[in-house]
């Protein structure tokens, strides 16, 4: 049996562009991606803490140090510039692999830079 669990996520980041004439996806900046482990094409799902939008994507590369948050195609419309978004990964685990499970997680400021990773899930107090 296996078990979807939280893989990876950035909490709270704060959309800095909304493109509807592209393709589709969410642009991350690559220091972001790298620091939550995601990889280009990973499917992510959206949660916009502003206005209750859950959506789901894919990820591509944004430039390192740009701080992007990007929402592209159709998601753009799900989104405002400021708007803030949790950026969510899931995996399955086997339950031998849970025994050492621990997410990455990823804290940021208003403007997109890191704050604090951590293997924890954190609560109310991280808002």
């Amino acid at each position: 049996m296996t078990f979807d669990m939280l893989y990876s996520k950035i909490h709270r980041a704060t959309v800095s562009d909304a493109n509807l004439n592209y393709v589709g996806s969410i642009t991350v900046d690559e220091e972001l991606m790298q620091a939550a482990q995601l990889r280009v094409g990973q499917k992510v799902e959206i949660v916009n803490v502003n206005n209750g939008e859950r959506f789901s994507t894919y990820v591509i590369k944004g430039k390192a140090g740009s701080k992007d948050m990007c929402l592209n195609g159709a998601a753009a419309r799900k989104v405002e510039i400021g708007d803030k978004i949790i950026v969510i990964a899931y995996a399955s685990y086997s339950e031998s692999e849970l025994e050492n499970y621990k997410p990455t997680v990823v804290l940021v400021d208003d403007k997109n830079n890191i704050t604090t990773i951590t293997n924890e899930l954190v609560g109310s107090d991280h808002v």
